[in-house]
Parts: structure tokens; C-alpha cells; sequence
């Protein structure tokens, strides 16, 4: 990162970070859930065309504020992480002799580029200072910022708390549990990959990996991507979630009904069949009888037609009690959730109200 961004302070980068998180709540995630509306497109190009649309604004965003900042140290002294002090020594007489105001009277930038040389080798030549900017930035150089475990895990609790209340906020509800839970996974690895690269004694990358970034870019970066992923999440974990709860009310509704149905047209049966047994066309207890076979004790009203359908008719009944209560019960279990859900919203409210006084 370049000098003039870590002479901002601390103060543009939060202000970055905060339009950045607008951005991509009111904006970004609005039209990606255009382009997943159900019916616009199939269900494998929806996703692809809604992972495809993220990436490609998260590249163009982020490569825009990585523009805007300019290359760090030792992008503008051409040399790697791992150089040594000898290297770079050769590397800024090089370019010194290059940028020299003197033999740039024609350009008007010539005294600030070389300015910006000279602090870019002042930093990097010394091991302590070079130490510093690698985990911290110019800003840690601007301030003589050492490392200090309590402060740095302090500081790290109050980013993933904020990050965590913010993602469980925008989360809340049973559409949004798969992106919760791909939300709050990814800020579990940030966090775990911040801890590994700031603790660090030295720099934990292999040489080939970016050569010329150190471990602050690196955190920078997955600060400035994480608004991006977490918006993602939100939009195709809703698009995927399917509502288990809901299709089985459905079943069950249809199934009450059904029962219903088969209700009535029990009812008619048997009011037929008993204005046959009325009219004199027997019932099957006087065929029995005739025939010389005595019915079982207790069965013998339900070995007519009539008995039978007033056994179906009894299970009927109970299994559609059965459903109401079934229903009934779901109804209750999304009441609740929706009371946890504005629960949640004015706690964070009194959360936020508390800590800001």
C-alpha cells in the first residue's frame, strides 16, 4: 500500500469499509436477487450467473481501492519479500539515479516520486521497521506501532464481534440458515488465517506466493472481501434453502382434506346402506343367520356394511385430528421464530445504543 493511504490513518480505511458494506447490502444484494428471482432463469445458470455477477464487481471493486492506494515499498523499489538488505540497496541506487530530480527537470513529480523511493528503502533497509510494516502498514510505521498480544487480540474481538452481530443480523430467519452458516464459516476462517499471519514470526507465505505483498495486504484484502462473500452467501443460501416445515403443512393441509372428502362420501354410503337395511334388503347378520353360522360375541355389529364404514369412519376421524394437531403445531413453532427474529433486531438496537454512549 502506498505512503499516502497509510498517512490517512485508520479513520478512511473504516469509512472504506462502511460504504463498502452499503454498498453491497443495498445495492448488490438487491440485484443479485433480481437475477435469482425463480423463473428468470434456470436453476444451475441462475447460480452461476449470480456467482459469476459477485466476483466479477468484488474484482473490479476491490482492484479499483488496491489502484487508488498505489503500490507499497517494495513494489516501487522492485523487490521481493524476502530480499535482503544488500538487494535493495541495489535496487535504490538504481532507481535513485533514475528519478533524481536532477535529471528529470521535465517532470513536475519527479521530487515526490523520489521522496517516495527514498521512504520506501528508509523502511525496508531496517529489519525492525521492515518488521513493522509488513504487519501493520505504514500506518504502524507512522505511529512506531509494536506488536502487543493483548491490544491485537482486543482489536480483533471488537472487528469479529461487530462482523458477527452484523452477518447474524442480516441472517436471521429460517431462509437465511444455509447463508448463516456459510457466512459465519468464512469469518471463522478469516479469522483463523489473521491470527496465523499477524502471529507469525516473519513472513508464514512461501516465496513465490505474492512476492511482493506482505501480510497487511493480505488481511486488508480479506477485510475488504468478506461484505462481498457474506452478500453472496445471503443470496444463493436463500435461493437453495428449501422450507421443509412449510411443504410438510402443505401435505398435511391436502391430507385434512382428503380426509374431509372421504368423509362425506362415507356418510352418503352409509346413509344408503341404511335406507336399503330400512326398505327390507337384509343386511349380512340375517344371511349369518340363515346359514346356520353364529357371529363371534361383539362383532356382530361390525359384520354388517354398516358397522364397517363406522369403523372406517372413526380412524378417519382420528387421523384428521391427528393433522389439526400437527398443523396446528407449526403454526406455533413459525410464531416463535418470528418473535426470536424481532427479539434479536432490538437487542442489537440496545446493543449498539449501549456501546456507542
Amino acid at each position: 500500500m502506498s505512503d499516502e493511504s497509510g498517512s490517512a490513518g485508520g479513520g478512511g480505511d473504516d469509512l472504506s469499509s462502511l460504504s463498502g458494506f452499503f454498498f453491497y447490502v443495498f445495492i448488490v444484494h438487491p440485484a443479485t436477487a433480481w437475477i435469482l428471482k425463480p423463473g428468470r432463469f434456470e436453476r444451475k445458470k441462475s447460480i452461476m450467473y449470480a456467482i459469476g455477477f459477485l466476483a466479477l464487481l468484488a474484482a473490479v471493486k476491490t482492484g479499483m481501492e488496491m489502484q487508488a492506494k498505489g503500490p507499497n515499498h517494495y513494489s516501487l523499489l522492485n523487490v521481493s519479500r524476502n530480499s535482503s538488505p544488500l538487494d535493495i540497496k541495489r535496487a535504490y541506487k538504481k532507481l535513485s539515479l533514475q528519478l533524481h530530480p536532477d535529471k528529470n527537470p521535465n517532470d513536475p513529480n519527479a521530487s515526490s516520486k523520489f521522496d517516495r523511493v527514498k521512504k520506501a528503502y528508509d523502511v525496508l533497509i531496517d529489519m525492525e521497521y521492515r518488521e513493522v510494516y509488513n504487519k501493520f502498514g505504514q500506518d504502524g510505521i507512522n505511529s512506531s506501532k509494536r506488536f502487543d498480544e493483548t491490544q491485537f487480540f482486543m482489536e480483533l474481538g471488537v472487528f469479529y464481534v461487530t462482523w458477527g452481530i452484523m452477518a447474524y443480523v442480516l441472517t436471521l430467519g429460517k431462509r437465511s440458515s444455509l447463508g448463516r452458516q456459510w457466512t459465519f464459516t468464512g469469518l471463522i476462517v478469516m479469522l483463523v488465517v489473521e491470527i496465523t499471519l499477524m502471529t507469525s514470526q516473519g513472513s508464514p507465505f512461501p516465496s513465490w506466493f505474492m512476492p511482493q505483498n506482505t501480510e497487511y495486504e493480505a488481511v486488508w484484502l480479506l477485510h475488504t472481501l468478506f461484505p462481498a462473500f457474506m452478500n453472496g452467501c445471503r443470496s444463493i443460501g436463500s435461493y437453495l434453502y428449501v422450507d421443509l416445515d412449510a411443504q410438510t403443512r402443505q401435505l398435511l393441509l391436502a391430507l385434512q382434506e382428503q380426509n374431509k372428502d372421504i368423509l362425506l362420501v362415507l356418510r352418503d354410503v352409509q346413509i344408503g346402506v341404511q335406507n336399503v337395511q330400512a326398505t327390507g334388503g337384509g343386511g349380512g347378520g340375517g344371511r349369518l343367520a340363515t346359514a346356520g353360522v353364529v357371529p363371534p360375541v361383539g362383532a356382530t355389529a361390525r359384520a354388517t356394511p354398516t358397522g364397517k364404514i363406522k369403523e372406517l369412519q372413526d380412524r378417519l376421524q382420528v387421523s384428521n385430528s391427528t393433522v389439526q394437531q400437527a398443523v396446528g403445531q407449526l403454526k406455533s413453532e413459525k410464531s416463535n421464530s418470528n418473535f426470536g427474529f424481532y427479539a434479536m433486531i432490538l437487542g442489537y438496537v440496545a446493543f449498539s445504543y449501549i456501546f456507542s454512549s
